[in-house]
């Protein structure tokens, strides 16, 4: 039986506790964390370790065996398409792994060149249009809807959040991703 790298789908905020689960059952799993600053409505900071990839956690398993994965406590589904469980690329987990050591690697913004997205800072903040790409660095196009015109300023990709689309609203309200090619 040869082991491949699956992604699990959890409950959210419950990959701490089922990487915990699978680790003192002797299953191979990988939860990769950040550490980040929050301050609490009391005005209280402190230092956490957050997911990544908030809702996931990776696995080391036999295919054979990702149906027994979905018992696990908290875990809602592996990542798969037409019911059959897609496997990760081993190098990119193994790089992965690797890098979480060394780098101080953080989440961001899943955005393409195309979709509409939102400035989240700066003096723009608020304002949504298309992300472009011209000459290798990144435009934010702003609608003027009401005069039909639009206007281009570069911007910082990580000052931008994609504005959900119909299935990631569907996902905020039914609690479960989309069923194909969720990573």
């Amino acid at each position: 039986m040869q082991r491949q790298w699956f992604a699990l789908y959890t409950y959210p905020r419950h990959e701490k506790t089922v990487h915990q689960y699978l680790q003192h059952s002797g299953i191979e799993s990988f939860l990769p964390l950040y550490s980040a600053v929050h301050r609490w409505r009391n005005g209280v900071k402190a230092t956490v370790l957050l997911p990544l990839f908030p809702g996931y956690v990776f696995v080391h398993s036999g295919t054979r065996e990702c149906g027994k994965l979905v018992q696990v406590p908290s875990v809602a589904s592996v990542v798969s398409s037409a019911g059959i469980p897609l496997s990760m690329p081993a190098r990119e987990i193994e790089l992965l792994r690797a890098s979480m050591e060394n780098l101080a690697i953080e989440p961001h913004p899943y955005i393409h060149i195309g979709d509409e997205v939102r400035v989240k800072n700066g003096p723009l903040a608020g304002l949504e249009g298309i992300l472009v790409q011209k000459k290798g660095g990144y435009r934010f196009v702003i609608r003027m809807s009401l005069l039909m015109q639009a206007a281009s300023v570069e911007i910082d990709a990580c000052d931008l959040e994609r504005i959900s689309s119909a299935t990631e609203r569907s996902f905020l309200v039914h609690g479960h991703p989309p069923v194909a090619n969720v990573l």
